[in-house]
């Protein structure tokens, strides 16, 4: 014998109803039984109708109208001319039958319990009868079952208890008269004293496993909307997958924590008689589902991971609980006669306070009753107010594979850690089988995904990208990400994913990753106005594990917003200088922010483009090494104007050509300025440990004082011509000594400074060409010989490039 249960969105329209026809055709031939949930939606409209009906609302009877209509039109589409008739008769007088309560309902304005579970009765009544005459019509021999002939309950109205030693004998009895094919209305029973009660949510699950349970079924099919018991929710986790097997304590254990296609009451009956379950998708009768059984052997650690939302923690403490015997049977005894179910505790081993967890709608209760308890322990002092957190959920992991593994709660609470993600309480039970936390109900969507990567695809990561600025730069960023996309997935299993992109004028976000291929066009085309803090707003409310904010833009906005990302547990890589060469208090804040919240900020193309820099410093410094010297060229653009800069050749040429070539801002000022050199050695400066401010540095400006006026780019490199007679006196006198002109950076002593110098034929700089630059770090380990750092330092590919590393190491990192 099997047992087959259809939910409600399988049985939601006529052609799904023969769907599932179609369906329970081959199990005919051997002994099967069919449970039937109410259409979808029918039930929570029923309890509409009376609530309206309640409120002497008369709008309760258009909607009646709009349930007969239903059922009347699936009758008309599930059957023929010649027998509808009848059966459309038989709805009708249902209906009927509905509006007589409702009406009555209406006139004295009063719904008791016994009321509201007959009026919830009609939809399974209504829609397994109009299934089973559509069987009928296909000429196969079943039987319609009125369940409430057979399931013999109490009198708790709303969740009826049922009484399985007379039910059993009933069931049976029922079964050895009866060799058609029953049609079985799920969900509903009777009382000891004839009326009509229900089972509680999952009814009708519960039906079919009541029904297994009497009959010692073969096997127990839930027939669903999805592929079976998942890994997690796929609505939150996109990556979620079927489990193909899992113990019913595993299924229990989720089913508590929210994960809704199998409920722990239909494990009860299945458990009792180890009748394996079988959880299959209606819309995909081909899929394997999953298998719910005593055995569970796939081999995983955990084997799904749950969520429920609407959760409020009462913290109770003082020293008034200290070794104080009954205070537990007190507290869990005054919730018990409130009906308030507890979800969760937890209690440190001090015993100075215990953590409930309870359903958000009942904390307000829950608060008062505590408090009218312990009134006199709380006025002596002896125990606090009790405290109440709201807007939070649990997370639980689950899987009998935790049983004696070290490591799975490290690794638990690492995924969490990396993603910012507070854990507000723990609990877990001595059966090993579930970890379950308390987090902010925000976080949800971030640590499912977090925890599934960290479990299930441990060994594949993700990085959501939030890119702003798309000059070169951040332009040539996204073909790399796009050329190398697959390779970093294959070989490095890591997914780089582009979830939001912005210019100054237009953003543009895809939480599942935008299209690399055309995601600059559809920015143009579909992007929404760029509003900065907008943009950060809707980075931070997705809340996305992994998350990164590129900036490649030279904006001080932007760097400006870097304190709030941080805050927000996003890590920030960039090549916009502003920031760490802003004011020095702020370069602290965002040092400070980075090691409370775990984030990572990483700017390695602050300095030397694409060159190792900045984590070579660093790696120096924390290994216990100290600076002495910094000697550079740090700018790729001077240095190639320099070195491009021989004689027979106007300088004035060389820098429009270093312009055109994009070695230069758009504005070659800014760069001849010597500001921005500045800028990197002070960001070498602070990294070494010297608290100095941009102002401290001193600056040799080239741009003559006659083009520091306003004037466009392009007035200045024709004013510029003036001033080469100029720079070509200082070429011959560098040429006279056989030296070369550099733009050079030093550190030394605390102090800092920029200048045009001449470097002799022995000296690292004199070799230097094209856009390259050079780092000489003189510490107490390379003292004799400096440490040499050499390579491009300009040009949007190496700068990509760099910023590109910088995202790999962050994914790396935060997963």
């Amino acid at each position: 014998m099997k047992i087959l249960k259809f939910g409600g969105s399988s049985a939601a329209n006529p052609e799904r109803i023969k769907s599932i026809i179609e369906i329970v055709k081959p199990y005919l031939q051997n002994d099967v039984a069919v449970v039937f949930s109410a259409f979808g939606g029918v039930t929570d409209l029923l309890i509409q109708l009376s609530g309206l009906a309640l409120e002497g609302n008369i709008e309760y009877k258009q909607k009646l109208e709009q349930l007969e209509k239903r059922h009347l039109d699936a009758v008309r589409e599930l059957t023929t001319v010649a027998t509808q008739s009848s059966i459309l008769a038989q709805v009708k007088i249902q209906i009927n039958e509905l509006e007589d309560v409702l009406h009555g309902i209406f006139l004295v304005k009063e719904r008791t319990p016994r009321t509201l579970d007959y009026i919830m009765s009609f939809g399974e009544r209504l829609s397994a009868y109009v299934i089973s005459e559509a069987f009928k019509d296909k000429g196969l021999a079943v039987e319609y079952l009125d369940s409430r002939k057979v399931i013999r309950t109490d009198n708790q109205f709303g969740h009826a208890k049922v009484d399985f030693e007379i039910t059993h004998k009933l069931i049976r009895d029922h079964f050895k008269h009866h060799t058609d094919v029953q049609i079985i209305t799920g969900f509903i029973a009777t009382s000891e004293s004839g009326e009509t009660t229900t089972l509680g949510r999952s009814g009708s699950d519960y039906t079919a496993a009541i029904f297994a349970g009497a009959l010692q079924a073969s096997t127990l099919e839930i027939w669903t909307d999805v592929d079976g018991m998942m890994t997690a929710d796929p609505r939150l986790v996109k990556k979620a997958f079927t489990v193909p097997q899992m113990s019913y304590e595993e299924a229990m254990e989720l089913s508590h924590f929210g994960a809704k296609v199998i409920f722990p009451s239909t494990m009860q009956p299945a458990m009792a008689n180890r009748i394996p379950i079988w959880v299959k998708n209606t819309f995909n009768p081909s899929g394997v589902g999953t298998l719910i059984s005593a055995d569970s052997v796939n081999g995983k650690l955990i084997k799904g991971i749950s969520s429920m939302n609407n959760i409020s923690l009462l913290n109770i403490q003082g020293s008034g609980l200290l070794g104080v015997v009954g205070v537990s049977m007190r507290l869990f005894s005054t919730l018990a006669k409130e009906k308030i179910n507890v979800i969760l505790i937890s209690q440190a081993s001090s015993e100075h306070s215990i953590c409930i967890a309870i359903e958000g709608d009942s904390a307000a209760r829950a608060k008062t009753a505590i408090e009218k308890e312990f009134v006199h322990e709380i006025k002596d002092e002896l125990i606090d107010e009790v405290k109440v957190q709201q807007g939070l959920s649990i997370i639980a992991v689950v899987g009998d594979g935790m049983k004696h593994h070290p490591g799975t709660s490290g690794r638990m609470f690492s995924a969490l850690g990396k993603n910012g993600v507070n854990v507000v309480a723990i609990a877990q039970g001595s059966s090993e089988r579930n970890i379950s936390t308390v987090i902010q109900q925000a976080d949800v969507s971030k640590a499912l995904n977090a925890l599934h990567d960290a479990f299930f695809l441990s060994d594949r990561k993700t990085a959501n990208v939030f890119l702003v600025g798309t000059g070169l730069i951040g332009t040539t960023l996204i073909n790399q990400v796009k050329d190398q996309f697959q390779r970093l997935s294959d070989h490095n299993k890591l997914e780089v994913k582009v979830v939001g992109i912005a210019n100054s004028k237009r953003m543009l976000f895809d939480e599942n990753g935008l299209s690399l291929k055309n995601c600059l066009s559809a920015m143009k085309e579909i992007g929404e106005p760029m509003n900065l803090a907008d943009y950060v707003e809707k980075m931070i409310m997705l809340n996305l594990p992994g998350s990164t904010f590129v900036d490649c833009t030279s904006s001080i906005e932007v760097a400006g917003r870097y304190e709030s990302i941080l805050d927000a547990n996003i890590s920030i890589v960039t090549p916009n200088k502003k920031a760490n060469s802003g004011p020095f208090h702020n370069y602290r804040k965002l040092k400070e922010l980075v090691q409370k919240k775990g984030v990572r900020f990483l700017y390695e193309t602050n300095v030397g483009a694409g060159l190792p820099v900045i984590n070579t410093l660093n790696d120096l410094l924390l290994s216990g090494d100290k600076v002495i010297r910094i000697e550079s060229v740090l700018s790729g653009t001077l240095n190639f104007i320099f070195s491009a800069f021989t004689k027979g050749k106007k300088f004035s040429e060389i820098v429009s050509e270093a312009k055109a070539r994009g070695y230069t801002e758009p504005d070659p000022r800014d760069d001849l300025s010597g500001v921005d050199v500045a800028r990197k050695i002070l960001i070498l400066a602070r990294e070494a440990g010297v608290a100095l401010e941009l102002e401290d540095i001193q600056i040799e400006n080239l741009v003559p004082e006659s083009c520091r006026d306003e004037m466009s780019a392009d007035d200045f490199l024709l004013k510029l011509k003036e001033h080469d007679s100029y720079f070509n006196k200082l070429l011959d006198a560098a040429e006279a000594k056989n030296e070369k002109l550099r733009y050079e950076a030093i550190l030394e002593n605390g102090k800092a400074f920029v200048k045009l110098a001449t470097v002799a034929k022995d000296h690292p700089f004199y070799s230097l060409s094209g856009s390259d630059n050079i780092i000489l770090l003189t510490t107490e380990r390379y003292h004799d010989r400096p440490m040499v750092i050499r390579g491009p330092g300009a040009g949007a590919e190496v700068t990509a490039a760099g910023v590109f590393a910088d995202i790999i190491r962050i994914g790396n990192y935060a997963n």
